[in-house]
Formats: C-alpha cells, structure tokens, sequence
C-alpha cells in the first residue's frame, strides 16, 4: 500500500552555518562595534545578546536573511519576548522541529473531511498518510499544501 511521511524540520548544520555568518556579519558592522553583540546556538535554540532592543531587532533582520539564505524555512522561528535588564538585552528563538499533537490532529481532521481515500496515522512527531492510489496521495499533499499550518511542512518516504 502507498504511503509517505508528513514531517515539520530543517537541516540543523545549515541552520549552525547560518548562526555563524550571522556573528561574523555582527562583528563586522559599524552600528554593532563595541556592543558585545551576539548570537549562540544551542541545539534547537538560538540567544540574541545586545544592548538595545532596538539592535536586537536588526538582529533578528540578520538571522531571518541568513537563514533564508541557507534554505532553512524562517516558519519553524518561534521567537521570544526580548527581556531587558540593565544594560543587556537578550532574546531567545527557538527552532521548531517535529509536528505536535494538537496541529497533527488538525491535519488529520482535515484530511478525513476532504472525503479522499486515505488514511493517517500520527506516529509521534510526524504524520503517515496511507492509501491504495498514488492519485489520492499526491491529492493528499496538494490538500496539505493549501491547509493554512504556522510550520514549514515536508512530504518524504513516499513509497509505492
């Protein structure tokens, strides 16, 4: 029986690669010398660190173009609320990864409702969608695409 995989995730080393041309350009820049500026990764969250909200702003500029860039989605950035405290100014973003059950729910409901001859399956954090006909799989997808999710999705593993 024909099935794929319905997945949110992003390639975590270009993601790394992004963060790093990020800092280089903040080091670089005029507006940002003698700020103690940065940016530093760990694992799925990046931390903004400056003096003005205002530059973490134009941060945030820099890390959307540099991750667009690098062809990670900017839909999986959940960001923050900037915390000030004295002189520092940190916001935190954290990279969204896997579907959770609430949207994985609503994908299902979605799929059950267009009345096409599939079945889905939430297998943790992703979505299995199974049917006779490679037709009705590919309709699937087309219906998934239009679906308005907040989370970048990618359809993969798709057997015959």
């Amino acid at each position: 029986m024909p099935s794929f995989d319905v997945v949110s995730d992003f390639d975590a080393h270009e993601a790394a690669n992004a963060v790093d041309q990020a800092n280089r350009e903040v080091n670089t820049r005029f507006d940002f010398k003698g700020t103690g500026s940065k940016f530093e990764l760990d694992k799925q969250l990046i931390t903004l660190t400056s003096q003005s909200e205002f530059q973490l702003q134009q941060m945030m500029d820099i890390l959307r173009q540099k991750l667009a860039k690098r062809g990670v989605d900017i839909a999986c950035l959940d960001e923050q609320e900037p915390e000030t405290t004295g002189s520092v100014a940190r916001q935190t973003v954290i990279l969204r990864r896997g579907i959770d059950s609430d949207l994985a729910r609503k994908l299902v409901k979605t799929v059950k409702n267009s009345k096409i001859k599939v079945q889905a399956a939430i297998q943790g954090d992703k979505l299995r969608i199974s049917g006779k006909k490679r037709d009705d799989l590919q309709a699937t997808i087309r219906l998934l695409k239009e679906t308005d999710v907040d989370l970048p999705l990618q359809y993969e593993n798709f057997r015959d």
